[in-house]
């Protein structure tokens, strides 16, 4: 029987699903390994072979298609455990990085202190050359000098190189050369040239994709290649795809050439899977999805049916922190998983995150010598995760640990021990709440006609007070949340991405130039078509985009294009009404007199990849449900007594109302007083939270 098998590899647990010929979903966890990536998977792939009743071995040996996602690349940045990068760029601009965009969250607060660039001014280089705007030579590429800097990069320890000259995108000679040069003074050192990864105008945004794709290289390119090894000396015989920022799949020879791609991959598949199980329940089709692992809490939009981008992600807080450049699912991240850590300030407050207890070693419930209360922790006190029962009973954890860690916050805060620990769920979802509302409200996007979808580990948790917090009225909980990225993948088609730049407007459209650009695209694209059907691909689309904006706007928005070819003043009428459509959907306003500005053309070529069927229920239907047992939680009118079923003992039709428990081997969904659930005809949790109670 032939298997697909899709895993995402957290900060503190990796998630496997496993599908069949038959569409069933199988879901295996276990702690990530942070030194081998393929120790955590393979653990969590013989937890799946288990439920299926087969080995390992026949598994993986028997899989038709690995899809891989990891925050590897993500995490690097951010603890910047990055390659030793050189920056080289166009004499007399050596501070873009040091610049970035020049904003400032607090611009009245003269203690914040001026970020650091990604690649340190000490290893920026400048290189005598320059083209102007046109493309133009205005001064040759120096050899001479270029040959003598290369040369002293061995004696600083040089891994990697990225190379972003002015106006390369105009006329990319002289980077080309640099290329070439860099090719042959140091053939082992990896290197990224600008206007091929990302040829945009914005300048800084160009450089810092340049910078972060290129230091990644080292270390990405080793882990992937040691990925695959390792899975082809476990048996495993097929491609093997990696998911991408992009919200799509990749082959992973692709991708070791662009790294960059790898950021945000895992948490780039939970909005696919939100969709498919929305498209499925037949719900509306504006969803919020909240995925709540253990390091981090990741927020999503699917608008209109359409899984939302953004070209404006940061890593790191807005203007201080380094941006991705390039377009990618639109994730806001914070640091409120199950593993957070809870503290109180030198003012006396309640804070929860963002540091992570991690997998290693992890919560003090784990027994693996963590000492700092977490949310965990404080779930296992309240009585919400049972701890004979977690991960389906594979994983004992200490009772006794979790409230000792209590213990010591309740004293520092002159509380109870369960008032102390529900004050620790409370300050972790206004977190969660807030990161939401920064996604939905400031876009323009009211939560209350949204569905909200909960995924991850620890998304079942809070998600109720999260729902009547923010109005929503409707809550989809999948019965493979635990390991809802991981799902995405399972539906994510082959997705990349092709640009160039050409500046013009409505007002004198470059007809030629416009339809030259777009032209270079289409042949890039082309190219890695071509790729694909020799892989066996063959369902392959293409859908455009330009970067557009009114004139004298800051910045852009991103509208589709018709096609790939701009034949008169119809074609351009068309995306003019078409920006003022999505200008008035994002900002509720729109100038039907400005001229709009066309900045930078992208081209997107999506290959379908058969999907499984979505998680066929095989469940009776009988609304009759029976607690497997009782147990003491604590809500805020204190300890109740709560019903506790197990997930796959109730069936189709079934009803439970709150306060209850419903354990899944891989996640837990707590039905707060006033609240309800209803198991839907595709075995999925349908949940109804209180309009007026304590909570």
């Amino acid at each position: 029987m032939p298997f697909r098998i899709s895993v995402d590899t957290g900060g503190t647990f990796t998630d496997v699903v496993v599908t069949d010929s038959d569409g069933r979903f199988t879901v295996g966890k276990a702690l990530t390994d942070r030194q081998r990536a393929f120790a955590s998977i393979e653990a969590a792939i013989k937890v799946a072979a288990e439920e299926l009743g087969i080995t390992s071995e026949e598994l993986i040996t028997d899989a038709s298609m690995f899809v891989y996602g990891t925050t590897r690349a993500t995490n690097a940045i951010i603890e910047r455990k990055i390659a030793r990068t050189a920056f080289l760029s166009t004499q007399g601009f050596p501070d873009i990085l040091l610049l970035k965009e020049g904003g400032k969250s607090e611009p009245h607060n003269l203690q914040v202190e001026y970020p650091d660039p990604y690649i340190p001014r000490r290893l920026t280089f400048e290189i005598p050359e320059r083209i102007n705007a046109e493309g133009g030579i205005e001064s040759p590429l120096d050899e001479q000098a270029v040959r003598a800097l290369l040369s002293t990069f061995p004696a600083k320890k040089i891994e990697a190189i990225a190379v972003c000259l002015l106006w390369s995108i105009a006329n990319p000679e002289n980077e080309l050369r640099l290329g070439e040069l860099i090719n042959e003074i140091l053939p082992e050192v990896p290197f990224t040239l600008s206007h091929k990864l990302n040829p945009i105008l914005r300048e800084y945004r160009r450089a810092s994709s340049t910078s972060i794709d290129a230091s990644l290289k080292p270390m990405m390119q080793a882990y992937l290649t040691t990925l695959e090894r390792d899975l082809r000396n476990a048996g495993y015989q097929n491609d093997v795809l990696v998911s991408t920022s992009f919200g799509g799949v990749m082959h992973l020879r692709d991708v070791v050439e662009r790294p960059i791609f790898l950021v945000k991959s895992g948490p780039a598949m939970a909005p696919v899977a939100g969709l498919a199980y929305v498209n499925a329940e037949e719900l509306a089709t504006d969803v919020i999805i909240c995925d709540a692992g253990g390091t981090t809490f990741d927020v999503s939009l699917v608008r209109d049916g359409q899984v939302e981008f953004s070209r404006d992600t940061w890593l790191g807080p807005q203007w201080v922190g380094d941006n991705l450049g390039m377009a990618s699912v639109a994730v806001h991240s914070i640091g409120a998983g199950g593993g957070s850590i809870a503290w109180v300030d030198s003012g006396g407050l309640l804070r929860v995150g963002p540091h992570s207890a991690g997998s290693d070693p992890g919560p003090a419930c784990y027994g693996s010598g963590g000492d700092h209360p977490t949310v965990t922790d404080a779930a296992v006190t309240l009585g919400y995760i049972d701890p004979e029962h977690f991960l389906g009973g594979r994983m004992k954890l200490n009772e006794e640990a979790a409230r000792a860690t209590m213990e010591v916050l309740a004293e520092k805060l002159g509380e109870s021990v369960e008032r102390a620990a529900f004050a620790v769920m409370t300050v972790a979802n206004e977190n969660m709440i807030q990161a939401i509302k920064e996604l939905t409200i400031n876009e323009g996007i009211d939560p209350s006609e949204s569905v909200l979808v909960a995924g991850g580990g620890a998304g079942g948790l809070n998600i109720v007070p999260i729902a009547a917090e923010l109005g929503c009225k409707t809550v989809l909980v999948p019965r493979t949340a635990g390991a809802l990225s991981a799902s995405g993948m399972q539906f994510s088609d082959i997705v990349t991405e092709a640009g160039a730049s050409r500046l013009t407007h409505s007002e004198d459209f470059d007809f030629d130039g416009v339809n030259q650009a777009l032209a270079t695209i289409d042949t890039s694209l082309d190219a890695f078509s071509e790729r694909l059907r020799q892989r066996g691909f063959l369902d392959i689309e293409k859908r455009y985009f330009v970067e557009a904006r009114y004139r004298f706007q800051v910045w852009e928005l991103e509208i589709p294009v018709i096609k790939n070819n701009f034949a008169g003043p119809s074609d351009v009428d068309a995306l003019v009404a078409e920006f003022h459509r999505v200008h008035e959907r994002v900002f509720a306003i729109q100038d039907l007199g400005q001229a709009v500005e066309c900045l930078n053309w992208r081209g997107r070529l999506v290959a379908k990849v058969n999907q499984p069927s979505l998680e066929p229920a095989h469940i009776p239907t009988d609304t009759a449900v029976t607690a497997q047992r009782q147990r003491h939680a604590y809500f805020a009118g204190g300890l109740l007594d709560t019903a506790v079923f197990l997930g796959n003992q109730l069936n189709v039709g079934a009803v439970i109302e709150g306060p209850a428990i419903i354990e899944e081997p891989t996640s837990t969904l707590v039905v707060y007083p006033g609240s309800n659930v209803h198991v839907s005809a595709g075995g999925r949790y349908i949940l109804t939270p209180p309009e007026e109670a304590e909570l």
